[in-house]
């Protein structure tokens, strides 16, 4: 346990709406690596970053979708129309702090070009499966 005073030289993460690629990338890249798809970021006022396969592609990146999300400060899962990622199912999330959309982040949504149903069966027998217990007979 640290006390006070604290110590200062500590790294710490700040996701603020003047956020910039650097202050970004750290966290994109972690993202990437955990999902392994192709992960975006920006704060309100400065373009952000586009990482694909560990690596920052675009230090100046902004998107329809982020800029919508920003706008609006509501998630959007959608098929962007033109940018990087045309064509290409993407989830996007705002970033809310003290209640207001600072930043947002987004990720290509594979989720989206899949039949769920189709792939994992009833939804009941893979929460069943995850929780342990045998899926009921129908």
């Amino acid at each position: 346990m640290i006390s006070p005073p604290y110590n200062t030289d500590m790294s710490k993460l700040v996701i603020s709406e003047e956020a910039r690629y650097e202050d970004l990338a750290d966290l994109a890249i972690a993202l990437n690596e955990i999902v392994r798809l192709p992960v975006t970021m920006r704060g309100l006022k400065y373009p952000g970053v586009r990482v694909e396969n560990g690596k920052v592609v675009d230090g100046n990146y902004t998107g329809p979708i982020l800029e919508e999300v920003i706008r609006t400060g509501k998630a959007i899962r959608t098929i962007p129309k033109s940018g990087a990622f045309k064509g290409v199912p993407v989830s996007v999330a705002p970033i809310v702090v003290e209640g207001r959309t600072v930043a947002a982040i987004g990720i290509v949504d594979v989720i989206g070009t899949i039949d769920i149903p189709e792939v994992f069966g009833a939804y009941a027998d893979v929460v069943a499966q995850v929780r342990g217990k045998a899926p009921e007979k129908k």
